[in-house]
């Protein structure tokens, strides 16, 4: 696979905790179901990862992992269009991170903001294990492991997917300079003809005397547009463009996406955690009861009492589901104590389950048929490995540990 290819590449991953609610649905979710109709997605439940922080609470993991599942499908993630797989179905993401490991400084790591962050949120765990310090090294694996192009994050997970391109620039540096790679590179330029040869060297010339950025794009589309050049080749001049090496393991993108924060039944940020959460498959009598008993502007004492709905998380939640003229209707009746809190929830009501309704219907086919579940991840599993397996033959190649 070429570094222009890795381009149409999207890999992203969710760490198996129980059912899914509507905080990754409208955080994520909807996002992934977008995103399978224009790239080549991978999708994967990170079992591995829960165990960084709950290594000794191993014995749900197999059923979260089909709980996630389930819901990815209900809420329409087609495995006719996407790769769905589990990562512990993928043993190739263990040696390459054990093999990344090799050259990743220990400082990197103890950088990644969320690993502090963590530490004080975790309080209560013991988070005194390699496998915690690592885990953004694991998620660095796993996403240069597909050669993906771009990952969808939120902008506060910006910082792994940076320190994967760090990653993947020293691993480049490091065994990217095969022997005689500047012979070869040369040898590959002739391989693109007079004109396309001269266009190349050209601009690599100005972007490395200048540090001309549109000169590096226009010398890379050149590349794109050769027909006659082999992959190995193709990869040797991209990484002799910028004066490195071959181009092993592509650097990825940050695919920043908008990001709903979901308030939960408390106003906090949704979560199970929490406890707080309005889960993807809940039934419209439990979606009710649960929305009828949300905390609502505490000023509201009384039905008489006007209301700031700025306060209110069910205003946050309208916010999300609801039209403007139905927003305009609640600012209004909340502010001059026209509406009471229940009439304001009952469109709420309404919009959540009409949403949910779709995502109910498809979860049953794979409620009642856990063969069907257990068939989609064992045959996208075995396509990632496919793909895997690639990766990890250049990368041994590369170090010098192909054995043949």
């Amino acid at each position: 696979m070429s570094s222009n290819d890795s381009s149409n590449r999207v890999l992203s991953g969710m760490r198996p905790t129980g059912k899914l609610h509507l905080g990754h649905y409208h955080g994520c979710l909807k996002n992934w179901v977008q995103l399978q109709h224009e790239f080549e997605c991978f999708y994967f439940v990170a079992d591995w990862h829960a165990l960084t922080t709950n290594f000794n609470e191993s014995s749900k993991i197999e059923q979260f992992t089909s709980d996630t599942v389930i819901d990815w499908l209900a809420a329409d993630i087609n495995p006719g269009l996407c790769t769905i797989f589990v990562q512990s179905r993928v043993p190739e993401h263990a040696e390459l991170y054990l093999l990344l490991s090799m050259i990743t400084p220990i400082s990197w790591l103890e950088r990644v903001p969320s690993y502090k962050d963590q530490q004080l949120k975790l309080a209560d765990k013991d988070l005194t294990n390699l496998g915690f310090l690592g885990y953004p090294l694991l998620q660095s694996a796993d996403i240069l492991m597909y050669r993906a192009g771009k990952v969808p994050v939120g902008a506060d997970q910006e910082a792994h997917v940076e320190i994967t391109r760090e990653v993947a620039r020293r691993f480049n540096h490091i065994y990217g300079r095969e022997p005689g790679f500047e012979e070869n590179a040369l040898a590959a330029i002739k391989k693109m003809g007079k004109k396309a040869s001269r266009q190349y060297k050209e601009l690599r010339k100005i972007y490395l005397e200048q540090g001309d950025a549109e000169a590096l794009e226009r010398a890379r589309a050149l590349l794109v547009e050769q027909q006659n050049l082999s992959v190995g080749d193709s990869e040797r001049l991209f990484g002799y463009l910028e004066g490195g090496g071959r181009i092993i393991l592509p650097e990825p993108m940050a695919l920043l996406t908008k990001q709903a924060r979901v308030p939960g039944l408390d106003g906090e940020k949704m979560s199970k955690s929490y406890g707080n959460a309005i889960e993807l498959r809940e039934s419209p009598e439990s979606v009710e009861h649960k929305v009828r008993t949300m905390q609502t502007d505490p000023a509201r004492v009384r039905r008489s009492d006007p209301g700031d709905p700025s306060k209110c998380p069910v205003f946050s939640l309208h916010e999300i589901y609801s039209a403007q003229d139905t927003l305009d209707w609640v600012v209004k009746g909340c502010k001059n104590a026209g509406i009471g809190c229940l009439d304001c929830k009952g469109p709420l009501i309404d919009n959540i389950n009409a949403e949910l309704l779709p995502i109910r219907e498809r979860a049953v086919q794979f409620e009642e048929n856990p063969g069907l579940v257990n068939t989609i991840v064992a045959e996208g599993s075995e396509h990632a490995r496919d793909v895997a397996r690639e990766t990890l033959e250049e990368v041994r190649a590369a170090i010098g540990l192909s054995h043949r």
